[in-house]
């Protein structure tokens, strides 16, 4: 299956797993998630769903819950998808803000400033 296909698939089941949880989901600590990517394998067998939420604490919490609600997603998602198969949902925490946050909180330890970070060098020139 093409690298374009296959991304073009995981963008679907994101937005698609996101309008299931905002709009159809009724256990109200998994309506506050932030779907962040979709990985399905190239069979179409399963797809890791990467989620996070604002509040980092409660992310193991609705990881349990997102697990036990995973096959009647599977199910609503099967309904709204246009796919032969539907994957089985593996839900994973993304982490990667938190890694950022932990990235910058170094970066500003060393002494870098923000706007060195965001491009424009840092630098102020006198025109």
């Amino acid at each position: 299956m093409s690298n374009l296909r296959m991304s073009r698939i995981n963008k679907q089941l994101q937005r698609e797993l996101a309008l299931i949880f905002e709009s159809r989901v009724k256990k109200s600590s998994v309506k506050s998630i932030i779907i962040t990517g979709v990985e399905c394998s190239k069979d179409l067998e399963r797809a890791k769903v990467y989620f996070t939420a604002l509040e980092a604490r409660k992310r193991p919490g609705i990881l349990k819950d997102l697990n036990e609600i995973k096959g009647a997603v599977r199910g609503m998602l099967g309904q709204t998808i246009r796919l032969r198969r539907v994957p089985e949902l593996e839900f994973v925490i993304d982490t990667s803000e938190d890694y950022g946050a932990k990235i910058d909180a170094i970066l500003d330890s060393l002494g870098f400033s923000s706007n060195y970070r965001d491009g424009s060098g840092g630098e102020e020139v006198d025109e």
